[in-house]
Formats: C-alpha cells, structure tokens, sequence
C-alpha cells in the first residue's frame, strides 16, 4: 500500500527552501499567455502553511493598491513555482495568521526574527 501512495506522490520541488508562517517572500511562477510563457513576482507574507505530502500548499498575503489585500494559494509540490526566496524571518507564536487580514498600517508589522 505504501509502495502505491510513494509511486503517486510528486516529488518535492528542491528551489522551494524552508519555510515559516510570518516570512516575506517572493515567489516566482510561471505564467502562460497564449503561447509565450513569463515569471510573474508574488510577494507577501506567508499566512498559512499546510505541510502534507502531495497536498502541501501556502497561502500568501500581500497589500496591492489603495490597500486591497490579495492573498493567493500556491501548492509547494508545483512545477509552476520557478523559485522561492525568503526575504525576512517574523517572530511568530501561532501556525495561521488570520488575524492579520484586519491588520493595515503599523499594527500589520511582525517582529523580525534574528539569527
């Protein structure tokens, strides 16, 4: 049976580095138009992180104009995603950040986490 499950799974994608709920980052995927295909930049912090196998997804939430928040799903397993990169580490003490969907201004900033 597990034989069955492993040959099912898709294999993790490597350019997708270690990841946290409260880190801004900037994901690169792959869009396709037509027949040309472009990297469009999706940056965000990361609300939630679902870590389960083939179904490992994240959800990243990010401010666009007059202050409308997008917040998009990605699945880590994706060949879409070209690359992830982690531009800051948040000190935070819950796995889902919900709360900060009422959060603008000041009050929507996190702790940086050193080290």
């Amino acid at each position: 049976m597990t034989d069955f499950i492993k040959a099912v799974e898709a294999k993790p994608n490597e350019k997708i580095p270690q990841l946290s709920p409260g880190d801004t980052v900037s994901v690169h995927v792959k869009i396709k138009e037509g027949d040309r295909e472009r990297i469009q930049e999706f940056k965000g912090m990361i609300i939630r992180l679902r870590n389960s196998g083939n179904n490992a997804s994240m959800t990243v939430r990010r401010m666009a104009a007059n202050g409308i928040g997008v917040e998009r799903t990605f699945m880590l397993r994706s060949p879409r995603i070209d690359k992830v990169s982690v531009e800051r580490h948040a000190k935070v003490r819950r796995a889902q950040l919900y709360f900060m969907r009422e959060r603008t201004g000041k009050s929507a900033r996190l702790k940086q986490k050193f080290g």
